[in-house]
């Protein structure tokens, strides 16, 4: 792509915003960097020395002056802004789509509702495995929180480069083609940005396939009903390989088409010499990374490694040595024989229910945040039978408080640390808290990442 004294606005200075800009301007475009908010004064320091413009507080008419835009996905379809640059008829892109056009190194893609960032995690540390012996790089980018924009001038073609992809950085990609594409699921989410339509929030993640072709795979989770409808039949209607994976029986009397599957406590891989069997979950599952949804996400990530030709051995090594990632349904310490579990990532309904299925006995639950939309009706019953005690907090406290009176044991923190204080006075020895929000967290917290850190430190603060 050649965006020499190409004219590029990019509204929004977050982190992926700002490397968008560095890339472009490195590339010899001119790039406006524009944020309605304030940008931070090491930001400030870093634009100015690298020559970038940029402004503040607010979008000028400036940014209209532009061949092309990069929109922060975080800024919705809705604002004046984007409506004002469709009007004028200039495009919009994502920061994934322009870094993609600069990527030479192959591309492995991964979204989904949930599981998308373990999945994404998972096939990076086997990557990493197998590039040691045979002689790549393997870089972890996207919504994991590294920006691809920042990345992609070190990789060459023999690198792998796994991108996280939410729903809101697919919206504005046109031309991005995965080497490998998988879906972990799609559950309701979003929807308040989806005009609260489940097909809306579905054809946004479907985007990563679209311009798959013959050399390209998808992998897809067949337990997943949605999934599974979609892609019925679809040999004939796709131009790239497909490779449906998943953890329970095949439907009764239909055709069991999954090539990754859960056979008993084995991990199996179907070939044409044959079945083949990698591992036991009780190689991967342990304390720091448990639950039945887990083994989805390491089926995820074998069919991924498969679908790139790597080997058993580098598989089987990386999964066996995974401890689990920071913030989903992270072990953070044991104090007085109950156990404290930072789910802070649990942002929807579907991740929060996972972690309390997960939990071995039974849960005090500190739930609550921004409200997506979210419907509890699907996790009563789970709540009733699980939980011993729920601790609403945040904006959604009220909501929460409704709901699930008369169906658990409820109290209202003004506060996570009150929350964390409120658990601690109740847990008994055996017992799990379990914060997992099921919300957003930007009615207290900057981001997910903040609210597990304060969450954690809270823990650390306890009396043992």
């Amino acid at each position: 792509m050649d965006v020499t004294g190409k004219r590029v606005s990019i509204i929004g200075a977050g982190k992926s915003g700002i490397a968008a800009a560095e890339l472009l301007k490195r590339e010899g475009a001119e790039v406006l960097l524009s944020e309605l908010g304030r940008i931070g004064e090491k930001e400030v320091l870093s634009l100015q020395e690298k020559q970038i413009r940029f402004e503040e507080a607010g979008h000028s008419e400036n940014v209209c002056d532009a061949d092309f835009c990069i929109i922060s996905p975080g800024i919705p379809p809705s604002a004046l802004v984007v409506k004002t640059m469709q009007a004028r008829g200039i495009p919009l892109y994502s920061e994934i789509e322009i870094a993609s056009c600069f990527c030479k190194a192959r591309i492995v893609g991964i979204t989904g509702t949930d599981g998308k960032t373990t999945t994404a995690t998972l096939v990076h540390r086997i990557c990493e495995e197998d590039g040691l012996q045979q002689g790549y790089r393997s870089y972890s980018v996207g919504n994991i929180g590294v920006p691809f924009a920042s990345m992609v001038r070190e990789m060459n073609s023999a690198d792998v480069a796994v991108v996280e992809l939410s729903s809101y950085q697919l919206e504005r990609c046109f031309t991005f083609r995965p080497d490998v594409a998988v879906l972990t699921n799609i559950s309701p989410d979003h929807l308040d940005r989806y005009e609260h339509d489940m097909q809306l929030y579905a054809d946004a993640k479907f985007r990563i396939f679209m311009n798959q072709s013959g050399n390209d795979t998808l992998v897809y989770n067949s337990d997943d009903s949605l999934l599974r409808a979609h892609f019925s039949g679809a040999a004939d209607r796709f131009p790239f390989s497909i490779l449906p994976f998943g953890k329970e029986p095949a439907p009764e009397g239909g055709v069991d088409r999954r090539l990754v599957l859960l056979d008993g406590d084995s991990i199996v891989v179907r070939q044409a010499s044959g079945e083949e069997r990698l591992l036991g979950t009780s190689e991967f599952l342990k304390k720091s990374f448990r639950g039945r949804h887990n083994i989805s996400n390491v089926l995820a990530a074998v069919a991924a490694a498969r679908a790139l030709g790597i080997k058993n051995d580098s598989i089987c090594s990386a999964l066996r040595e995974f401890r689990g990632v920071e913030h989903r349904q992270e072990f953070v310490k044991t104090i007085n024989g109950a156990d404290w579990v930072n789910d802070s990532k649990a942002t929807n309904i579907n991740a929060m229910r996972q972690a309390i299925e997960a939990v071995p006995s039974t849960a005090l639950l500190i739930a609550g945040g921004r409200d997506k939309g979210n419907d509890y009706d699907s996790i009563a019953d789970l709540v009733r039978n699980k939980v011993s005690l729920l601790i609403a907090i945040g904006e959604s406290k009220a909501k929460i408080a409704s709901f699930f009176d008369g169906i658990v044991a409820l109290k209202v923190a003004a506060s996570l640390e009150e929350a964390v204080l409120f658990a601690s006075e109740a847990v008994l020895p055996g017992q799990t808290v379990l914060f997992s929000p099921g919300c957003a967290s930007f009615d207290m917290f900057k981001n997910f990442e903040e609210r597990g850190q304060c969450f954690k430190q809270c823990v650390h603060r306890l009396p043992l």
